[in-house]
């Protein structure tokens, strides 16, 4: 019988973010979770994801890249939620400290962004080309990585609704821009969130065929 899957709550240095973290038996590779503006790492949609990855044999970390206390700022002002550079920053650092711990420091590492964490996460892998060997967005705002777009190398699959016509032009626009392996999944029917019958599993079937190709065996040099 499989092992049942177990998460253990993080917290990251040197801020504290939480996270939950699950390191399943013979890892093929961790995946962080960089969510979207007004959300969090509960999120049903990123969990769910999550567990078909986990279940495809993927370490996850579900992650806040804020602290409860600039939380708690966010609520009024909303602008640290689209502080493109301080949660690639975040970003970075987790990715370091997930370097340094016994359980994923052999792991090769992606990233998964929803929303405005999309943005994020290609920053954070334009800055981290060694180590960041695949990207997955769902329903992503990549156009507010900006300039680090010309500087991805990692395989990057956009997943965007088809009714989301709006971002579906946004992330067209973007990958104009972009210089690595990258590839648009349209889900039809679907709308922003996903939230359609059948489409949130949709986007997690592409999300494990897209790391389970780039992330299982990444190059040598993606390895310490």
């Amino acid at each position: 019988m499989a092992r049942p899957i177990t998460e253990e709550a993080v917290k990251v240095p040197p801020d504290g973010l939480s996270g939950d973290l699950v390191v399943p038996d013979r890892a093929a590779g961790i995946i962080l979770f960089a969510h979207g503006s007004g959300s969090s790492r509960h999120s049903p949609r990123n969990r769910y994801v999550a567990a078909m990855l986990q279940r495809g044999g993927f370490g996850t970390l579900l992650l806040d890249l804020l602290t409860e206390a600039e939380e708690e700022v966010d609520l009024s002002t909303r602008h640290l939620r689209f502080d493109i550079g301080l949660l690639a920053a975040r970003l970075g650092e987790v990715t370091d400290w997930l370097r340094r711990e016994p359980a994923t420091r052999d792991l090769g590492v992606g990233y998964f962004g929803a929303s405005t964490g999309a943005g994020a996460a290609l920053v954070a892998a334009a800055e981290k080309p060694s180590i960041v060997a695949a990207v997955v967005s769902r329903g992503g705002r990549p156009d507010l990585a900006g300039p680090a777009l010309r500087r991805v190398e990692a395989p990057t699959l956009l997943i965007v609704g088809g009714d989301d016509h709006q971002v579906i032009e946004l992330n067209r626009e973007a990958m104009k821009q972009m210089r690595c392996e990258e590839q648009l999944s349209i889900v039809p029917g679907a709308s922003h969130l996903f939230e359609e019958p059948g489409t949130l599993e949709e986007v997690a079937r592409l999300a494990l065929g897209w790391f389970s190709r780039y992330l299982r065996n990444p190059p040598s040099a993606q390895r310490r």
